[in-house]
């Protein structure tokens, strides 16, 4: 049996059981495949904000009603009709919000949470309730009537964005799980070398790749993770420095402390400043009340410090005091606040270089350059396409069934393509092509994004495209508006998909207003699908 409380080292995933703590009361647990909690066989009953599940669960004729609950979640999910998450309501009327957790298409347990009302209860279920809780334990009128009050509520809304939570976290784990199987599965090893370099890949699940210089990657990251040191990763964007910097907190001796991201170009000086080392109240305009900064949030953990080339001299010299004395001071403040971080760094552009013309500290340099991770591009390891695309198909992809697949020339022309998004560039393609796909066929090379065709020679794209790829395709007859009109929402939508529908970023990057995007995103039907 597989113990899936071990994917609470997931960031994702913890993230999400900490959300729905603070904002239900609800807790998250796991049971197996029969619909037993997985806390309950070492004698862990998980707490809850619904006094009603409380009082259930510490009772034995109450606990034996809840696993008889869930016994009949794990029943529908196992009859292969229910594939997503799904929400019932348990023995006392609370609503339980389960999504299954498969391997290898096998149903190995689910996650879930419970307690919830999604409708205020009528006379009537108020009655049945109270009086099926006197079954098993004991309880006044008015404690009852109190109790009830207190039950976290649900609306519809907010049970579809507790179910869309839960079925993400069930995702994240599948995807994390179906990485470790394939990595398994391809590597062979044939030495030494070569096993450790396949526990290592099964380690950092997160992270695909079966190259040479991904397992020599994978075998630096497996000694760092183990350490305390400052750590510099440096990669072209979208090589995935931040899964390098995650699998490093959450594989290492911080991995239940706090890990916390700034992206350094983010900001100008002023707000970067306040950010990172807080302030106090009065500190400056709108400072209204005293605010920890991220250093102070990441006290214990570690500190993922994006694009740290990007940072201003002066804002260096207040890091490199971090770095070497463990102290900060909040802007306005002057006493100063100790702190204990370990910094992991990255950034797209080469500091050595940046040092020699002083847009880079030399000191600081030397001071976050401890440990050094290279992560290679894409172009470098193309090698490692088909296992990336394979699990960016399977983790775009929502409908019945299998996910789609690439033509062997389809496929070719990827391997091709000079790549210069990296990892990013080709997950937001496998996540365009997921859909556009019928799922009938093999994609073909005509489904392909425009750029991708460009690069490619014209007697290898497939004639008979699947379907329409470029609005500039509009049939004979078409209007000069119609033709710029198709050409202009062809682009907004495919930035949306590769900026993750990120209007401000996208907006940006087109020269235009962000409200004027949403009006064109408005005019052309381009809102994003949950």
């Amino acid at each position: 049996m597989v113990d899936l409380r071990q994917f609470d080292e997931l960031h994702s995933v913890h993230a999400i059981c900490i959300l729905v703590r603070e904002w239900w009361q609800l807790e998250v647990a796991y049971a197996d495949a029969s619909g037993y909690v997985l806390d309950h066989a070492d004698g862990n009953i998980f707490p809850s904000g619904n006094e009603f599940c409380r009082k259930a669960l510490g009772s034995q004729e109450g606990f034996r009603r809840c696993n008889e609950s869930l016994k009949a979640v794990s029943e529908r999910l196992k009859s292969g009709r229910q594939r997503s998450v799904i929400v019932r309501q348990c023995h006392l009327g609370f609503d339980v919000v389960a999504a299954p957790i498969r391997f290898g298409g096998e149903l190995v347990g689910f996650i879930f949470a419970g307690g919830a009302l999604h409708e205020e209860p009528r006379s009537g279920q108020r009655s049945e309730l109270f009086s099926s809780v006197r079954e098993f334990s004991d309880g006044a009128q008015s404690l009852l009537e109190h109790a009830l009050s207190k039950v976290p509520r649900t609306g519809q809304a907010e049970r579809g964005h507790l179910a869309s939570m839960i079925e993400y976290a069930a995702a994240e784990i599948m995807k994390v799980q179906g990485g470790r199987e394939s990595h398994s599965s391809t590597i062979a090893p044939s030495s030494q070398g070569d096993s450790v370099s396949a526990l290592v890949q099964t380690k950092f699940g997160n992270i695909v790749g079966a190259s040479k210089s991904m397992c020599d990657m994978f075998g630096l990251l497996e000694k760092v993770v183990k350490s305390e040191a400052t750590v510099l990763v440096h990669g072209e964007s979208g090589t995935g420095k931040e899964l390098i910097a995650r699998a490093i907190h959450f594989h290492g001796p911080r991995a239940k402390k706090p890990f916390v991201v700034q992206n350094c170009s983010a900001f100008n000086d002023n707000l970067l400043e306040s950010a990172l080392f807080g302030h106090i109240r009065g500190a400056f305009s709108g400072a209204v009340k005293d605010q920890k900064g991220l250093f102070e949030m990441a006290d214990g953990g570690t500190f993922f410090l994006d694009e740290i080339g990007d940072m201003s001299t002066a804002l260096q010299v207040k890091l490199l005091r971090v770095l070497q004395e463990g102290t900060l001071t909040p802007v306005g403040a002057t006493k100063p606040v100790k702190v204990n971080v370990r910094i992991v760094a990255a950034s797209h552009k080469d500091l050595g270089e940046l040092v020699k013309t002083g847009q880079f500290r030399e000191d600081l340099y030397y001071r976050v350059n401890v440990l050094r991770i290279s992560v290679p591009p894409l172009r470098e390891r193309i090698e490692d396409l088909p296992m990336l695309v394979s699990h960016f198909l399977s983790k775009h992809y929502h409908g019945e069934g299998s996910p789609p697949v690439l033509a062997a020339d389809t496929m070719a022309a990827l391997a091709g393509y000079p790549w210069r998004g990296n990892i990013r560039e080709l997950e937001n393609e496998m996540e365009r092509l997921n859909v556009l796909s019928t799922g009938d066929e093999a994609i073909a090379p005509s489904m392909l994004s425009q750029r991708i065709l460009n690069a490619m020679p014209r007697d290898e794209i497939v004639a008979k495209p699947s379907r329409p790829v470029c609005t500039t395709d509009i049939a004979q007859g078409a209007t000069l508006r119609e033709l710029v009109e198709g050409i202009e929402s062809e682009v907004i939508h495919q930035g949306l998909i590769r900026t993750h529908w990120n209007k401000s970023q996208l907006a940006k990057e087109l020269g235009i207003s962000r409200s004027n995007l949403i009006q064109k995103c408005s005019y052309y039907g381009l809102e994003r699908k949950n």
